[in-house]
């Protein structure tokens, strides 16, 4: 899926028509995925909320909403495939597909980073990397931050902080001059929001955690309450005849 959007965003390079059959391409995968995973939505009111799935299903929402504004913009503004779809050109329905299209670059980060471990373990698997390997832990992580680095260093490339403002941009890649770099500054953009959802939901972790261990009680006061728990439970009760028998 992460390739046909990829493809979908080379525009100026495949023209209308490729643009046209990767994005029904992609939009038949990404129904096949919501089916897969329609439990998720049966049992979205169901169990108990902490931070992390407040955080998360709020999130996926927000992206459904935005798949649903770009399969509705795509038919409306198509060309050639839904061009006998009885709908006019509009301006600013185009700008609308395009912004909802830069945002779902940075909601696909979001959503690997939500998925963080089943991405590493794909990652590790393919590479051959035992999971407790040190070492290829390391080059990982290495990678990783290489990949923020190189995505942050290619926004202005991109102009991607307009495009994501909802502001018009005259920054269109030239494919005659190069290619390969279009497609490498784009994987790598996705790569920064990945990660910081990625440690941020890490740190969602901890709080619930912190929060308990402040009202536990200490490990001295817990032992003393556990001994004197104990100590009663080891000396029997006294009856009337026992309290007899001591006055006499």
């Amino acid at each position: 899926m992460f390739s046909l959007l990829l493809l979908s965003l080379a525009y100026w390079w495949l023209e209308n028509v490729a643009h046209e059959i990767f994005g029904s391409a992609l939009f038949l995968l990404l129904a096949w995925h919501f089916s897969m995973n329609r439990f998720w939505f049966a049992n979205l009111f169901r169990g108990r909320y902490n931070a992390r799935r407040v955080v998360v299903s709020a999130f996926h929402l927000l992206l459904a909403i935005n798949m649903l504004v770009l399969l509705v913009t795509s038919m409306i503004v198509s060309k050639s495939l839904f061009a006998f779809l009885p709908f006019p050109d509009s301006v600013p329905l185009r700008d609308l597909h395009w912004f909802s299209a830069y945002w779902l670059m940075v909601a696909v980060g979001i959503h690997l980073g939500v998925h963080w471990s089943r991405v590493m373990t794909m990652t590790r698997t393919a590479l051959g990397i035992a999971p407790r390997q040190a070492r290829g832990v390391w080059v990982l992580r290495v990678a990783t931050l290489a990949g923020c680095g190189l995505g942050l260093w290619g926004l202005p490339a991109l102009d991607l902080w307009t495009k994501l403002t909802f502001n018009f941009s005259l920054n269109f890649w030239n494919f005659n001059q190069s290619v390969v770099p279009f497609f490498v500054y784009w994987t790598a953009a996705v790569v920064v929001p990945a990660t910081v959802t990625h440690y941020g939901i890490t740190a969602l972790r901890t709080l619930p955690r912190a929060s308990q261990t402040s009202w536990q009680p200490s490990p001295t006061k817990s032992r003393q309450t556990r001994d004197a728990v104990v100590r009663r439970r080891e000396i029997p009760a006294l009856t009337a005849e026992d309290v007899h028998h001591e006055g006499s």
